[in-house]
């Protein structure tokens, strides 16, 4: 079960080979945890295990598989106990992103990045959680899922507000079960994301931006929280909004 000490327990995070995941199994790492990391590069999950260590089970997958998320699960539970925390991170985009760009391939691979993955690894740990008399999964989701977006794109949006609902529907039918999801949506994070975007983000704005490291706080804490406790959402800002910051300096101009 979550909350309380850490000794002992187990975290599966996917997404782990860069950016908010990789920062978090860093976290874990230091907070106890002992950590299944999946991601579609080995090489990359290789790199995050040899920053805590090398003590990592590494799990290459593709977490829209179910099948193979399945037995990912499997192994997790039979290697390591658990998983007491699923964080679910993985994610992507497109660079050709908006309505007049997109065709039906980039949609399904935005589709099934943000929103498939994490209901299939939900769905896979579920048992176990049941079994062991509860956990908690955290989804990195964005605000991007909390409404519409100059620069997300459509299925980036329509993703991620399903995966924001995915979590709401876990914590109604499961909290009978003590187990908990927690939906934290940042803002703009300065992660390899960025890279695909259609207008690049400067090394001033990005240095501005949420860092990694910060989103691994979150997670932190609400890992730290009491099973009686359910954080169902977490917004988290940068203090400089870059997208609204031209509008608020006209109204500071104001007189």
């Amino acid at each position: 079960m979550s909350g309380g000490t850490t000794s002992g327990k187990t975290a599966w995070i996917t997404g782990a080979g860069s950016g908010i995941g990789q920062a978090t199994a860093v976290a874990l790492a230091k907070a106890g945890y002992r950590l299944a990391l999946s991601g579609r590069r080995e090489e990359k999950l290789r790199e995050t295990a040899g920053m805590i260590g090398g003590n990592a089970l590494v799990l290459p997958l593709d977490v829209t598989d179910s099948a193979a998320v399945q037995a990912a699960a499997k192994r997790v539970a039979e290697e390591l106990g658990g998983p007491d925390l699923l964080v679910n991170n993985a994610g992507s985009n497109v660079p050709r992103r908006h309505w007049h760009q997109l065709v039906p391939e980039d949609v399904e691979r935005v589709l099934d990045a943000n929103l498939t993955a994490p209901f299939m690894t939900s769905l896979a740990v579920l048992p176990a959680m049941k079994a062991r008399g509860g956990g908690l999964i955290v989804q990195i989701a964005s605000i991007a899922g909390k409404g519409t977006s100059a620069v997300s794109g459509p299925g980036y949006i329509a993703a991620k507000s399903g995966f924001v609902a995915l979590s709401a529907t876990l914590n109604a039918e499961n909290g009978i079960h003590n187990i908990r999801s927690t939906c934290i949506c940042p803002g703009e994070v300065a992660t390899p994301i960025l890279d695909k975007r259609p207008v690049p983000v400067s090394a001033e704005d990005r240095a501005r931006l949420l860092q990694a490291e910060d989103i691994a706080a979150a997670v932190l804490f609400v890992a730290g929280l009491p099973d009686r406790v359910c954080l169902t959402e977490m917004l988290v800002m940068p203090t400089y909004e870059r997208l609204g910051a031209e509008w608020a300096r006209q109204v500071a101009a104001m007189p």
